[in-house]
């Protein structure tokens, strides 16, 4: 799908409603996950994960929007309390935040994907949404939903789930489905030890997204009736949809058809859980032609915006130069007479003088002192790093000290260097 294609906005996004699942863990993300929710990671330079998933329905036209919150949320709920407030409720447009508040059973939190929804069947209905949008908040993608529900109601489904084909030895972490010539979904495992590989193409499987269309009334009569089913896990994946298949008309949309990127290119969506994934989509953005285009004015990512200032570089001695080759920079940087190369820098980072920082993703208000070498690092918000460390360099000597990953890569964060300060 090219840029220049035009937003697919209609009456059915209108009355579409949007529910935001961002309450998991996040543990694969090890100590960027200690204080904020997976959602609420930085990504970018300048934007959370959450904001591409809320950027995607603004810009589809959907603009009464639910987050379902859980864990470690209080980030996320203050940014989206910052960078969202720009919905107007007099207009019926509004994002709400929904903290697990074990509104149903006050011994619980949400036990799971599907019940995080129903626990939250009031305020949907009381949208009056003629369907309702269930979305994960932790993917980088860039996707216009209104094909999508338009392409529900033409085929009349009760129920459609979007997909993308993937590598069959990367299957077994996705729902992984079978269609027929119709893409009526046919069959549906949720990860499976032994995918079953797409027809004609072995080395392939067709994977769920985590993106639901439900018609909303036949959403409510499913949840009602997987609550009430003892021996339900109450998860969309692995209660909802295998029930559907076979019963109701549940089928599949591909992703190709509703992606938002360079025409030519693949489509483009990441699940940046681990470190290493974190790590490489960050500096992938840094390449001459990225994967990922943030310069598409007809979409943009919104988020919450401080005011600062350019980045500013200085000196210009041959052994004291400030500058950055390959890099992308957030504004508020100072790089003071050190050299910046195919690195991400978020909002209101410092780098001395006589310091190097490569291939390396810095979050915002790190201070790197004087003398200093990072390497293939990820160093967490707030961190100051002291004069004359070298990091990336030795991955024993590292791993003594910080989390250093199978592929190199070395996550410092503020507890890890002995310092009083709490990622937001």
């Amino acid at each position: 799908m090219g840029q220049t294609q035009t937003r697919f906005i209609s009456q059915l996004t209108r009355s579409t409603y949007a529910i935001v699942l961002a309450g998991g863990r996040g543990s694969r993300l090890k100590q960027l996950t200690d204080w904020r929710a997976k959602p609420a990671v930085p990504f970018a330079g300048k934007f959370r994960i959450v904001d591409f998933t809320l950027s995607n329905c603004v810009n589809s036209g959907i603009r009464k929007i639910g987050v379902a919150t859980q864990y470690k949320a209080q980030s996320l709920i203050r940014h989206l309390q910052r960078g969202w407030s720009f919905l107007d409720g007099r207009f019926d447009e509004f994002v709400d935040i929904m903290p697990a508040q074990q509104n149903i059973d006050e011994e619980r939190w949400y036990r799971g994907t599907a019940d995080a929804v129903h626990q939250n069947l009031d305020a949907i209905r009381q949208s009056s949404a003629t369907h309702v949008l269930v979305l994960a908040g932790d993917h980088i993608y860039k996707m216009d939903y209104g094909r999508m529900l338009a392409e529900h109601a033409d085929r009349g489904a009760d129920l459609s789930v979007a997909c993308m084909d993937v590598p069959i030895k990367d299957a077994s972490a996705f729902g992984v489905m079978a269609v027929d010539e119709q893409s009526r979904i046919t069959a549906f495992q949720e990860k499976p030890a032994n995918p079953s590989p797409m027809p004609g193409d072995p080395t392939r499987a067709l994977a769920s997204m985590g993106i639901y269309v439900f018609t909303a009334e036949f959403l409510y009569d499913q949840l009602m009736r997987d609550e009430a089913s003892p021996s339900s896990s109450h998860d969309f994946g692995k209660d909802i949809i295998p029930h559907c298949v076979g019963r109701h008309r549940v089928f599949a949309h591909n992703f190709a058809d509703s992606h938002i990127g360079e025409e030519g290119k693949l489509p483009y969506w990441r699940d940046v859980g681990t470190i290493d994934a974190y790590w490489e989509a960050n500096l992938d953005l840094t390449h001459v032609i990225p994967d990922l285009n943030l310069y598409n004015k007809d979409w943009p990512i919104w988020t919450a915006q401080e005011q600062l200032p350019p980045a500013k570089f200085v000196f210009d001695d041959d052994d004291r130069r400030g500058m950055a080759v390959d890099s992308m920079l957030s504004g508020g940087c100072i790089i003071s007479g050190a050299t910046v190369r195919r690195s991400l820098l978020f909002h209101r980072v410092q780098i001395h003088s006589y310091s190097k920082v490569e291939d390396s993703v810095l979050l915002p208000g790190v201070d790197v002192g004087r003398d200093c070498v990072l390497k293939k690092v990820i160093v967490d918000e707030g961190c100051k790093i002291p004069p004359g460390m070298e990091i990336g360099l030795d991955p024993k000597k590292d791993a003594e000290r910080f989390h250093v990953t199978e592929n190199g890569v070395t996550l410092v964060t503020a507890d890890m260097l002995g310092q009083d300060t709490r990622s937001t």
